[in-house]
């Protein structure tokens, strides 16, 4: 014989109908507005594997640092609970599709203080003598309540709760690649910065033997103290620019540290060393528009947050229809556990509700739901569109540092050249010092220019991995780790 939790389980299945609401559908790319083609000159090859960007550049400690974001980052942390959360949610939701079972247990015991006997007259009229002793009693019982979604009110909640679910994994993934982008950017800036450092004081230390020139050629009476003060003025201009320049490289240092989920000095002794302004490949493959639908966690988080707002409006309208409930109980109670099973008794109720009056307040939420739904539409074409923008950018600013940085590259060697001539040409007594002065100007500002255009072509390779999706394994929906106890030591 099956019992009657079973049999009550197996008829709420049974009652279990259709869900009402729509259906999720996802949307084509042409419906999104997607164009077949980029609108700027791209590598249209076959997009590359970005899962591991940052190891095609040519540094190690980036390397090794850009790879850390996913364990040490806080942001991540966070992200890691959001979504840790979002799954004991979908748990939640998943419960509602089972019977609440409860059970209570009980024992008694009745003492005897002072004895004796008791006078007790029974049904036939005569009179008797009991002793008054010790009883004892036992009782179990169970109870079954069920919340049976006719009209696929339960049912469409998992379904909502799924895809927030996997829309917390890919804003968990938004927030990797996101901490791997700043923890690459600002090391660029900190190298960066040490180059132009490396520039100011190179100038300087010309500027010095300038103005030692300067002061040699004034005693001997060859010149004006003009090109003594115009030599001192340069010098201290470029002197003026070191402060500036070093308040960045420790911004960008200090950032490197929290990014990376420690205090703000930590990596100071290990960035001292002076390394090269990252160098990673001239070209990358952005394949064709319609793959950042597939590869950019935070539009998938839009399409699942549209999957989610769908299946509310199904949760909304299953409250205009009739809503079933069963419950039931057994129970058992006995003098012994020997015979505490020779008894049981039971019962079941089914009840029907239905909405007959509330002012409008359940429809009002079907309609509330729908506008969300299409607000959720909005956003998911706009996260798409721009995505799509976010490629363009990046793919127009690679391109046009490397252009800057060829030429300046071109300049820095024109300049170089200027500075010496002129140099060689001011201790002859054959050109003024505004001459050289300018040329001193002109090959700093060189310096600095390929420096920074350097600089903007490792930022936009960054920009671009990021715009395209890369650092995580777009092929899986990322998943809560496995569930640790709060604690406050930590």
């Amino acid at each position: 014989m099956r019992s009657p939790t079973a049999i009550l389980i197996g008829t709420a299945a049974m009652l279990a109908g259709c869900s009402v609401g729509p259906d999720y559908r996802p949307r084509s790319a042409e419906a999104l507005g997607v164009p077949p083609a980029w609108s700027v000159p791209a590598n249209f090859g076959t997009r590359e594997d970005l899962t591991q960007w940052w190891t095609r550049f040519d540094d190690p400690l980036l390397q090794r640092l850009v790879a850390s974001a996913a364990t040490t980052n806080l942001d991540v942390a966070q992200a890691v609970a959001r979504l840790r959360q979002a799954r004991e949610s979908l748990n939640q939701s998943r419960a509602q599709l089972l019977p609440n079972v409860g059970g209570t247990a009980g024992y008694s015991r009745n003492f005897n203080l002072i004895g004796g006997t008791s006078t007790v007259v029974l049904p036939d009229g005569t009179v008797t003598n009991i002793a008054r002793g010790n009883s004892s009693s036992f009782s179990l019982g169970s109870d079954v309540s069920y919340q049976v979604g006719l009209f696929g009110e339960v049912r469409r909640t998992v379904e909502a709760s799924g895809a927030q679910y996997a829309a917390s994994g890919y804003d968990y993934a938004s927030v990797v690649i996101s901490s791997q982008s700043e923890i690459a950017r600002n090391y660029i800036l900190a190298r960066a910065a040490q180059a132009q450092l490396a520039n100011a004081r190179s100038s300087l230390a010309l500027q010095d033997d300038n103005l030692e020139i300067a002061g040699f050629r004034v005693q001997a009476g060859l010149v004006s103290s003009l090109d003594q003060e115009q030599a001192r003025l340069q010098r201290a201009q470029t002197a003026a620019s070191i402060p500036s320049i070093e308040v960045n490289y420790n911004a960008a240092v200090s950032r490197l540290g929290v990014l990376t989920g420690q205090a703000p000095g930590a990596l100071k002794a290990e960035m001292a060393a002076v390394r090269p302004i990252p160098k990673g490949p001239t070209a990358v493959g952005v394949g064709i528009p319609a793959e950042v639908l597939r590869q950019r966690p935070d539009v998938l988080a839009a399409e699942r947050g549209l999957a989610a707002a769908t299946a509310q409006i199904g949760v909304a309208k299953a409250a205009l229809y009739p809503a079933l409930a069963i419950s039931g109980n057994i129970a058992t109670n006995a003098t012994s556990l020997g015979n505490l099973f020779d008894q049981v008794t039971g019962g079941l109720f089914a009840g029907l509700t239905q909405l007959i009056f509330d002012g409008g307040r359940a429809k009002a939420q079907v309609r509330s739901n729908e506008a969300a739904a299409q607000g959720a539409l909005a956003a998911y074409k706009g996260t798409v569109l721009t995505a799509l923008e976010d490629v363009e950018n990046a793919v127009v600013a690679l391109r046009s540092a490397q252009t800057r940085a060829r030429e300046f590259a071109t300049a820095l060697d024109a300049a170089n050249n200027t500075a010496i001539l002129s140099r060689s040409q001011y201790r002859a007594g054959l050109t003024d010092f505004t001459t050289l002065n300018q040329s001193e100007s002109g090959l700093l500002s060189a310096r600095n220019g390929l420096t920074q255009a350097q600089s903007d072509e490792a930022t936009a390779l960054v920009q671009l991995y990021l715009a395209l999706g890369g650092g995580w394994d777009s092929g899986t929906v990322p998943l809560a780790p496995a569930p640790t106890p709060y604690r406050q030591d930590r």
